[in-house]
């Protein structure tokens, strides 16, 4: 058994030992920068995406091919916000920017969707099957993700493209949820106001 030390990884590089990374620019930032506050909301909701995906794969509800597209367009939009607007070479832009038609693709798949769907009468909570939790856990990070990416819209440093995507994004997670229960023939919860107990004197 060969027992020599093996070649350093690459995954780690040690260079954000300090606190700052680079942007797709190689400018580097405090790690706690707004942008990296948005790279991060939208890796975490691609990681969500990914465990919404296996369940709904193992549901055979017909959505995974939906997420996988989202999850690769998640990175687009990652490449989008790395790539600051007001300090980025012509080029760089022109390579990450984020094509606005994925808008009107994810509305189309919001219509195609709700279409199955009866209508909404109600406040749901989230949970009616675990693919149906999860989605709703996509949505609420997505929220997230959008609040961060609004500063970022308000100075120039994104199109606007971004942030509508991400916007429409999470009311495709919302239908897409409610497509799942539906799909999995799980009872979503109707929103039933907790009655007030009064308190004994």
């Amino acid at each position: 058994t060969d027992m020599s030390t093996p070649k350093k990884s690459n995954v780690y590089t040690r260079t954000g030992d300090k606190g700052t990374t680079s942007l797709y620019t190689g400018e580097r930032r405090s790690k706690d920068d707004v942008i990296f506050e948005a790279l991060g909301d939208t890796d975490e909701l691609n990681s969500a995406v990914g465990l919404a995906r296996e369940h709904c794969i193992i549901s055979k509800n017909q959505l995974e091919g939906y997420l996988c597209e989202i999850q690769s367009l998640l990175m687009d939009v990652g490449a989008a916000i790395a790539t600051p607007r007001t300090s980025s070479s012509q080029s760089k832009l022109d390579y990450t920017e984020f094509d606005g038609s994925n808008i009107a693709k994810l509305e189309g798949w919001i219509d195609l969707l709700d279409s199955e769907l009866p209508p909404l009468k109600n406040f749901i909570l989230p949970g009616g099957g675990q693919s149906n939790a999860t989605l709703h856990l996509c949505r609420s990070i997505c929220r997230r993700a959008e609040r961060h990416i609004i500063p970022l819209q308000r100075d120039n440093t994104v199109s606007d493209n971004v942030p509508i995507f991400i916007n429409r994004l999470s009311d495709f997670f919302f239908v897409a949820a409610r497509y799942a229960a539906h799909k999995e023939n799980a009872t979503e919860t109707i929103y039933q106001r907790v009655p007030v107990v009064p308190s004994k004197q």
